[in-house]
């Protein structure tokens, strides 16, 4: 029994049984996949009509991205359009750094690539590493650029931006100025008309693909607008000429700084500014020093000498003098209540020219003490001291010229000869340009002037002839600086050499060296001021260290501008009208 239990066989399925069970099978079969279809087909019908719009709009969120078209910033240029400021395209590299985090290994090649340690890039994108951008570098120079696009890594790109040049260099530095990182004025001119030179980027609507990289310009938003370019009154070749003899009279005479400006009498303008030391704005600017100053128009100086032509115009407007007339500075000194007016050199009964071309203190002092303290002032005040000049540079100081209600007869004596008031060089160069223009006064500009204004009168033009031509006798060879003279052009100038005011009075051994004159005096039409301070190597009279800078210059200078020349030797002197000895 147990063995037929055994051998029984599992009933065998006839053959209509097996059709109707696979018949079964595959009807379920095809329902499922009629049902997955049907599945699919509504899937498709409902995100392409029914969420067509939501789903679009999310996409867009994703890829379609509004990004910022660069324009660049307006060019700064000379009076004859060669550039003193450029903006040219450059790429900034920058980096997500959540994907960037997630690949080590590419943080060492990109580290070389954009020259930097990988502590530092690893650091930085530490503390950025919750963003999706960042950037690593901007405005890299072409070479590092092509280096990160050649390593193809996900979540780093370039970013086209624009760099700011300064093809002079450190020649017109503290003048132009320069930019920050995002192309912001932060110094000189770049600053004072950041609004006109700014530029206003664009804006553009594009399509960008998994990696960030732009795949397609949908849209223009808003088109860029560049910056508009400023004309300078700058001579290039003129503010090189100057530079160049400034740097090497500031090291020769191993001065502490110096400062010089070049005005066109005809129309205000200045040709050239020029300071030491100075820094090169297309690297690395280093403010030591005070080397980021345009010391010709925020820095004051007590003008010491080169105030004294003014004290004799002003008196001889007011008829106190006579050009020709004789003032006693024996013997050497003068007593002014308990104070004394002190010369080097007792020169006895002297005339009003060799007041000014032995720069006699108490020959000054004794014509300043015939005016009163407010006839004088009225005409340092009409000269523009004590007040800006308006060149709208940033930091301009307007100097100090104290009330004359407030002076003492000794602080008049020493007013006359240049202490006791401050003024920038440039207030003092155009109070020359007063004298060269026959009296009258025009506003100083760092703008191309197109044409030049009538000015104001500040002296009678025969006042100014008077004194130009008693200021040739200071470049002759009895005068104070026969350095400064000029072959073939008559030379009208004055010197000065300040002691520094320090706490408690006057340093004992720091001197300010000047000069200031104009040339051809017979019919001037350039004027330049130039101040070495604290000359330490021996010499440091204004006509033994600043004289020389201006012959130097202004000789360049005038055949830079085809001036002719007004003689044939350089002390050809005409003084007879001042009756004077030649």
């Amino acid at each position: 029994m147990a063995r037929a239990k055994r051998s029984r066989k599992k009933p065998v399925k006839g053959p209509e049984e097996l059709v109707r069970t696979y018949r079964g099978r595959r009807r379920v079969v095809l329902m499922l996949l009629y049902a997955a279809f049907v599945a699919v087909a509504w899937g498709a019908i409902d995100q392409q009509i029914m969420e067509g719009d939501f789903l679009r709009r999310e996409g867009q969120l994703r890829h379609l991205r509004v990004v910022e078209m660069p324009a660049y910033r307006g060019m700064i240029l000379d009076r004859y359009g060669e550039p003193l400021a450029i903006s040219t395209p450059v790429d900034s590299v920058w980096a997500d750094p959540r994907k960037l985090a997630r690949n080590d290994a590419a943080l060492k090649p990109l580290a070389k690539a954009l020259e930097l340690r990988p502590e530092a890039l690893q650091r930085l994108l530490s503390k950025r590493k919750d963003r999706g951008f960042a950037y690593l570098k901007r405005r890299v120079n072409p070479d590092i650029a092509q280096r990160v696009s050649e390593l193809h890594l996900d979540g780093v790109g370039l970013e086209r931006e624009y760099r700011r040049y300064y093809p002079s260099g450190e020649v017109s530095a503290q003048l132009v100025g320069f930019t920050d990182v995002d192309d912001r004025g932060q110094e000189g001119l770049e600053l004072s008309y950041e609004d006109w030179l700014r530029a206003t980027p664009g804006r553009k609507r594009v399509l960008k693909d998994g990696r960030a990289r732009v795949v397609k310009d949908v849209e223009s938003v808003r088109a860029p607008e560049p910056g508009k370019d400023l004309v300078l009154s700058i001579d290039r070749r003129i503010q090189f000429l100057a530079y160049r003899e400034l740097k090497a009279a500031v090291q020769e005479h191993q001065a502490r700084a110096g400062t010089a400006v070049v005005l066109d009498v005809e129309t205000g303008e200045v040709l050239a500014m020029v300071n030491q030391p100075s820094y090169n704005p297309n690297g690395r600017r280093d403010g030591r020093g005070g080397r980021l100053r345009n010391r010709a128009i925020t820095d004051v100086l007590e003008p010491g000498s080169t105030i004294k032509p003014f004290t004799v115009a002003a008196a001889l407007e007011l008829g106190k003098i006579r050009p020709d007339g004789l003032v006693d500075t024996a013997p050497g000194y003068l007593r002014v209540g308990r104070n004394l007016v002190r010369d080097h050199h007792d020169l006895g009964r002297i005339d009003v020219s060799t007041v000014l071309s032995r720069s006699s203190n108490v020959g000054a002092s004794r014509i300043a003490l015939q005016m009163t303290p407010e006839e004088m002032w009225r005409l340092f005040s009409r000269l523009g001291f004590g007040a800006a000049t308006g060149s709208t540079f940033p930091g301009e100081t307007a100097g100090q010229l104290p009330e004359f209600s407030d002076w003492s007869r000794f602080e008049q004596a020493t007013i006359s000869f240049g202490y006791g008031l401050s003024v920038s060089v440039l207030q003092l160069a155009r109070a020359y340009a007063v004298l060269a223009a026959d009296g009258v006064a025009r506003p100083a500009s760092l703008l191309k002037v197109d044409a030049a204004e009538p000015g104001a009168r500040v002296m009678s033009a025969q006042t100014a002839r008077t004194v130009r031509t008693m200021l040739e006798r200071v470049a002759s060879a009895d005068g104070t600086a026969p350095l400064a003279a000029i072959p073939g052009y008559r030379v009208a100038g004055k010197t000065g050499t300040a002691r520094k005011s320090v706490a408690g009075g006057y340093a004992k051994d720091k001197y300010q060296a000047l000069f200031a004159g104009m040339a051809p005096a017979s019919s001037p039409r350039l004027v330049m001021v130039v101040m070495i301070d604290e000359p330490r190597a021996g010499k440091y009279y204004g006509g033994q260290v600043a004289a020389p800078v201006f012959a130097k210059v202004m000789a360049g200078a005038l055949r830079l501008l085809n001036v002719a020349p007004d003689t044939e030797g350089p002390h050809d002197l005409r003084l007879a009208s001042v009756g004077a000895a030649p």
